[in-house]
């Protein structure tokens, strides 16, 4: 055999050595850590999308509550500035292995999940207002979009779990230390099961 087909040979070998480790290392889930984390984000990104379409029917409800009940000042005010600060309290996804940045928005949240359950309790004192066309569709509105944030939060919590289990157990612990040194653990909710229930805004 000549040189030249020597080295020819030799190549197609290192070549299909090269594929066959890259198949083996596909086989033994080399991409499941950058997988399980874009969707672990993914869900991030539904988790703010519901929250803030929850922002989005506040204004409405609240000036229709003060339509009829101008006297709930306090309660009113309460709302629209825990609305406030919960829409300035975003987390990037890159952002999301930091804990106290997830928490800080997960209190903002919780904060504006009480002022308005006490806004919707103010109707029990005002029959108009429950009877009220405009109030009983935010009422709707808001009842259904209670219930995707609980969803859209069930869903994120079990990515990061996949995730983090993934960076935790072997292999995944060895490929992420190998391939991708950068991954870290993701932060997730840290509820009580009281407040992981959808928060109910019917009467």
């Amino acid at each position: 055999m000549s040189h030249r087909m020597t080295t020819i040979a030799g190549r197609l070998l290192a070549a299909l050595a090269t594929l066959g480790l890259a198949l083996s290392l596909a086989g033994c889930g080399v991409n499941n850590v950058p997988t399980l984390e874009e969707q672990a984000k993914a869900r991030w990104s539904e988790v703010q999308n519901q929250y803030q379409r929850r922002a989005d029917l506040i204004p409405n409800l609240v000036e229709t509550v003060k339509g009829f009940a101008r006297q709930e000042e306090k309660v009113l005010t309460e709302v629209v500035e825990a609305r406030a600060k919960a829409t300035q309290v975003t987390i990037d996804a890159s952002k999301l292995t930091d804990p106290e940045a997830v928490k800080k928005f997960q209190d903002a949240q919780a904060q504006l999940s009480g002022a308005l359950g006490r806004l919707l309790a103010v109707s029990e004192n005002y029959p108009d207002l429950k009877s009220n066309q405009n109030f009983l569709a935010l009422q709707s509105q808001l009842e259904g979009t209670e219930n995707r944030i609980t969803v859209a939060r069930r869903d994120y919590i079990q990515a990061v779990q996949a995730y983090n289990t993934e960076l935790r157990t072997i292999p995944g612990k060895w490929i992420a230390g190998w391939l991708y040194p950068e991954a870290k653990p993701m932060a997730t909710f840290e509820t009580t099961p009281e407040n992981q229930a959808t928060p109910k805004v019917t009467f």
